[in-house]
Order: structure tokens, then sequence, then C-alpha cells
């Protein structure tokens, strides 16, 4: 008897060690679908980059919870890049033959973004700058592999812009007028300015540059220009802690903060959290999401991710400015490779060639959109082509209440009968300094 119990637990084991392996296997052998993350969770700017990466990394996890790409895993592996341009080189190389390969990179840095440009096409991986990067990368005939999808700077600029218009009474109520410009003096700052500097030309305002070296610890310089000068306006174009300084020398000097406006990454709750009631009436505009803490898609990453302990970062950011941005980011990653899957098939692994070919063709419907769970977070539609590598122009503006963000504007759309007529020039431009031959297959 004791020779036959011996017999069946061997017998027991053998077979659970050969179901485990055979498991393990299979798992190996599934297919995945590889989503790298370029992350900035040190240096200056880790209180606004972390949160982006958390919201991404949760809302991959999300998907594979809902059974992912039709049945295809996604997997994110993260390479630090601390927002510096040579280690986000660095990353990209470690990380784009990785799993399978690349399925799209999200550097989050313009200067990262530039840098990595002349790759993607040797390489046969798209990359997403969304509200990054060159604006003039909306004309896909000219920019194949990469897609500023939901907005880019020229048109952060043109409708804060818009905003301070309605406000004032009108674009003609701004001739006269001085709006400085508080930008962080590189790539990623210089960005905004071309669409300022047309506007004023269209509508005889004066602008005020004034670049900001940085980290951007010490602006008290750029503070006393603004009081001695007296700008109407302030537009910011800073990212880190940059914003939080320039707002804290605005308290000091005594500027109005109803009159300073951010763009998208200078206006989340770390530029304000520790200021607190002194930011009252600062605004910043969005790239649609502001907070989305009561939204559907976060109550599915709590319920389907942190209750089951697999939260990336804090549960008590689920849902914030940057945390949505994230998780905006990891949407539209995935939704390019669900419409690549229609065309190349479906449950399969796709191809950074192929997932370009799904970004280009988006048609995200606020159907889709509802179904996500990103009701009253965006709008739709999303529709992108060879030509448009945006795919919607709607704007809206946030406003500090002290202690959070409201709404104070109803939805804006940038004028992209002047912005269109910007990106055709500026790559046309660049084609020609690069050689570069504007595609003409059907559909572009």
């Amino acid at each position: 008897m004791r020779l036959r119990q011996l017999a069946l637990s061997a017998v027991v084991a053998v077979a659970a060690l050969t179901s485990a392996l055979t498991t393990s296997l299979a798992m190996a052998q599934a297919p995945v679908q590889f989503f790298p993350s370029l992350t900035g969770r040190t240096g200056a700017v880790a209180p606004n980059a972390a949160p982006f990466a958390n919201g991404y990394a949760d809302y991959m996890k999300l998907v594979n919870a809902r059974g992912g790409i039709n049945g295809v895993q996604t997997l994110v592996e993260e390479c630090e890049t601390a927002y510096a341009t040579d280690r986000g080189v660095e990353c990209y190389e470690r990380l784009k033959a990785r799993h399978g390969g690349a399925t799209v990179f999200q550097p989050l840095s313009t200067g990262i973004t530039f840098a990595l440009m002349p790759r993607l096409a040797v390489d046969k991986i798209p990359m997403i700058t969304s509200g990054y990067g060159r604006s003039d990368t909306a004309d896909g005939a000219i920019f194949p592999w990469v897609f500023p999808l939901l907005g880019h700077y020229w048109i952060a600029g043109d409708v804060v812009l818009q905003h301070i218009a309605n406000r004032s009474g009108g674009w003609d109520r701004l001739r006269g007028k001085t709006i400085a410009v508080v930008y962080h003096d590189s790539p990623f700052g210089r960005e905004v300015l071309p669409i300022i500097n047309r506007r004023a030309e269209m509508h005889g305002f004066t602008v005020l540059a004034l670049p900001v070296p940085p980290p951007g610890v010490e602006q008290r310089a750029i503070w006393l220009q603004i009081r001695q000068q007296r700008p109407d306006f302030v537009i910011m174009q800073t990212w880190g802690v940059m914003t939080a300084t320039a707002i804290r020398q605005a308290v000091a000097t005594g500027f109005p903060r109803d009159r300073m406006f951010g763009t998208w990454w200078s206006g989340a709750e770390p530029d304000l959290r520790d200021i607190g009631a002194d930011a009252r009436g600062y605004s910043a505009v969005m790239m649609q999401h502001g907070q989305a803490r009561d939204s559907e898609v976060v109550r599915q990453i709590l319920a389907q991710v942190h209750d089951r302990g697999q939260g990336t970062g804090p549960r008590a950011e689920v849902g914030d400015v940057l945390y949505m941005r994230g998780v905006v980011g990891a949407m539209l990653a995935v939704e390019g490779v669900f419409r690549a899957q229609e065309r190349f098939g479906r449950g399969r692994h796709v191809t950074g060639e192929q997932a370009r070919w799904g970004y280009e063709n988006l048609n995200i419907t606020q159907a889709r959109l509802d179904q996500l769970g990103f009701a009253g977070v965006l709008r739709g539609p999303i529709v992108t082509s060879c030509r448009n590598h945006v795919g919607t122009a709607m704007m809206r503006i946030h406003t500090w209440n002290g202690s959070g963000f409201d709404w104070s504007s109803d939805w804006l759309q940038a004028d992209m009968n002047v912005i269109n007529r910007m990106v055709t020039a500026s790559a046309e431009s660049f084609a020609r300094d690069n050689n570069i031959t504007r595609r003409t297959e059907p559909g572009c």
C-alpha cells in the first residue's frame, strides 16, 4: 500500500510538473505586443513624468484584464531617460528589437523626439508624440513615422490665444497688447513661438519672449522683467519644477494668476498643489482631457488593476491630469494595433511597420471612446490619414480653484486654416533640406 501511494504521488507530481511546463511554454509562445516605455522617474521632471508612466502602464494592464488586443497580451518594459536626450537614444537602441520588436515609442520629450526621428524609417518603428515634438510632423506625407495625435504645440498656442481673445472681447481687442511667453529654453519651449508670432502679426499684439534655462529653479530676473514691462498676459511653455517656480515668482511679484495661461505640460496637479490658494485663477489648455477621477476608465483601472494589487504607482494619483495623459497615450497606442489587426490579421502580433499603418488609418468614434471608458474625457472622432497625423484639434481650458481644476471653457477648436498653412510650409522646408520626397501614393 505504501509503495502504491508513493507511486501515485509521483505520478501526480510529474503530471503537475508537466502541466506547469506546458502552461509556461504556451505562455512563452503566446503572441505579445511590446510597448516600450521611456520614463522620466528621476530628475527635475520626475513629479510630472512619473504619473504619465504609471498611467501608461496601468492602462496596458487594464487592456490585458479585458482580454488583450483580440487575445494578444500587451507587454511594457521601461527604460529611464531622466529627460536626457542621450539617455533617450540609448533606451531606444536597447529596447527597439526586444520582445519581437517595438510597436511604437512615446519618448515624452521633444529633445529625444528630434534625436530619434532619423532612425524611425530605418528601423520601421512609428512614434506617437501627443502634445510634444515638431508641430509640422502633423503632415504625414513628409513625416510618415511620427504621429502627434490629439495635438501639437501650434494647436496649443492657437487655442490659448483664442481663449485670451475670447476673454478680452475678440481678436481685435488684442491689438496694442503685450503678451509675455515664459518658455523652457530648449526645442520644447521654443516650439510654441511660431504660432504666437504668427498671431501677433495677424492681430497686432507684441510678444515678449522670455527663455528660462532648464531646469528653471532660478527665475527672479525673468519675473523682475515682467514686473518692469507689465505685459497684459503671460503664456507659459514650461515643464517640471519650472512651472511651480514661475507661479511662485508670479505670486511674489504680484502678477495676477488669472492673466497667466499654460500649455498642457504646464497645468497639472504637481505644478500647483503645494502653492494652493495662491495659484487660484491660473489656467492651462488641455489636450482634451484634464483630471478624470470620475470617469469609467478610472473606475475600471481601480477595480481591475489596483484592487488586484497590480497598480504601478500610488492609488491616490489615479485620475490626475498627467496620469490620464499616460492612460490616453496607452489607449492611442493600443487602438492603432487594433486597427492594424483589422488589415493584417485579428489576434496576431503586428510589426512596427504594420502598426504605423494602423496609426495612419485611425477612426476612433465617440461610441468607441465611450466603450473604452472615455466618455466625458475625450471627444471623438479621432480620424487620421496620410496627410493628417493629428486626428483632431479640439481642446479645453481648465482653471485652478485653489485645490483642483475646473473646466473654464467650452470645447475650442484651433484655426486649422492658419495652422495647416504653417505646417505645410514648415514640412516642405524640412523636406527640401533633407532630400525627402512627399508621399504621393493613394491616400496621400
